[in-house]
């Protein structure tokens, strides 16, 4: 993996720190995608990004008094061979199986396992994907 200041023809693709952030090969950005990178992403091959994903690993405590002076991170993992669709969000902390779609519009909080459509609000996992799915 390289990482993405390292890669041309990133167009569609805004990286807010660029320190963390690793594409493998042929990973596609649509138009106005967002990295929120203060910790590590990890993106595998061949995935594909819908318009408007947003990508963050940034967060705040929940103590408005702490919140005036922390953040923290969580990093995110996405498997190599997933399409997440347009205007999905990915929250701090998730790890996205390989193979998996990510329904347009869709937050995702939690873990989703490889090889599933998952979709909705918040996202969760709608059927198994087979081989000629």
């Amino acid at each position: 993996m390289r990482r993405v200041r390292d890669r041309p023809g990133r167009a569609g693709l805004r990286v807010v720190y660029d320190p963390v952030c690793h594409l493998g090969e042929r990973v596609y950005f649509n138009f106005n995608c967002i990295i929120l990178d203060v910790c590590r992403v990890n993106i595998g091959a061949f995935c594909f990004f819908g318009p408007a994903v947003q990508i963050y690993t940034a967060t705040h405590p929940l103590e408005p008094v702490l919140r005036r002076t922390q953040e923290f991170g969580k990093p995110v993992t996405i498997g190599s061979d997933v399409w997440v669709g347009g205007g999905a969000i990915v929250c701090p902390g998730v790890t996205i199986g390989s193979r998996t779609v990510i329904g347009a519009g869709s937050v995702v909080t939690r873990d989703v396992p490889e090889g599933v459509l998952a979709a909705g609000n918040p996202c969760r996992v709608i059927r198994l994907l087979g081989e000629s799915s």
